[in-house]
């Protein structure tokens, strides 16, 4: 079997088991934006990715926020000497993040880890929960359910969502055997990407269905993007952040 046979075999199997949930998570943010909250989306390591699938991108949502370690660099002061691979494992860093994001109280949380298990998303999920955001997340159910939390609390991400969306991937990852031991052919960045966009797709359309306009970004590269993507940028000042 060919990797894109597998993937396309794999994002079936998502669309198909996740459908259910994904309305759930689609009915969150519609009452997020209708009350006029911003989404946050968190991802470190490979999950920045669709932190970036969800904020700041043609065809998605203007009112949205990326969060991610680098925060504690752009917006925190801190030298770039503590963006270390291990920083996504260290709980004592979530406070700052969410500190240093614009959050309103009826915002909601997009948190992204296909593990689960590491300090950091643990801990700020911990946070958004106690501060009483709702939160959807994107993991991999089988490869968190095989670890042990990171986290002081012996929790992992998928314990404290109000939404679970399972992007299906195999514990490691990876999907094809090595002879020798180990795998190859990575696939949740695929099949997470394919969830967040559906949850987002489906909240615009239930907003048109609503007789609503979604807040959406033209591309930046056809006529007329920059001017309209600014003056809805306009109607969240204050609220979101642009930064690279």
């Amino acid at each position: 079997m060919t990797y894109a046979s597998k993937v396309l075999d794999l994002a079936r199997e998502v669309a198909e088991s996740q459908a259910g949930a994904v309305s759930e998570a689609s009915a969150l943010l519609v009452a997020t934006l209708r009350a006029d909250g911003v989404v946050n989306a968190f991802g470190s390591g490979h999950s920045e990715a669709i932190a970036m699938e969800i904020a700041g991108r043609a065809g998605g949502l203007v009112p949205s926020n990326r969060l991610s370690p680098r925060d504690l660099v752009l917006y925190g002061g801190r030298p770039p000497s503590v963006l270390t691979p291990e920083l996504e494992r260290d709980p004592s860093v979530a406070q700052e993040i969410y500190d240093l994001a614009p959050v309103a109280p009826q915002d909601l949380f997009v948190l992204i880890s296909s593990s689960g298990v590491n300090g950091t998303v643990v801990e700020l999920a911990r946070i958004v929960k106690d501060r009483g955001h709702p939160i959807v997340a994107i993991t991999s159910v089988r490869h968190s359910t095989r670890m042990t939390s990171r986290h002081p609390s012996g929790r992992k991400l998928l314990d404290l969502a109000d939404v679970v969306l399972d992007n299906g991937a195999p514990y490691g990852d990876a999907v094809f055997e090595l002879p020798g031991g180990g795998s190859y052919g990575a696939v949740s960045t695929i099949t997470s990407a394919l969830l967040a966009q559906m949850m987002v797709t489906e909240a615009v359309e239930a907003l048109v269905a609503l007789g609503e306009t979604p807040p959406i970004y033209l591309s930046a590269n056809v006529a007329g993007g920059d001017e309209h993507n600014q003056r809805l940028e306009s109607r969240y000042a204050g609220r979101i952040r642009r930064g690279s």
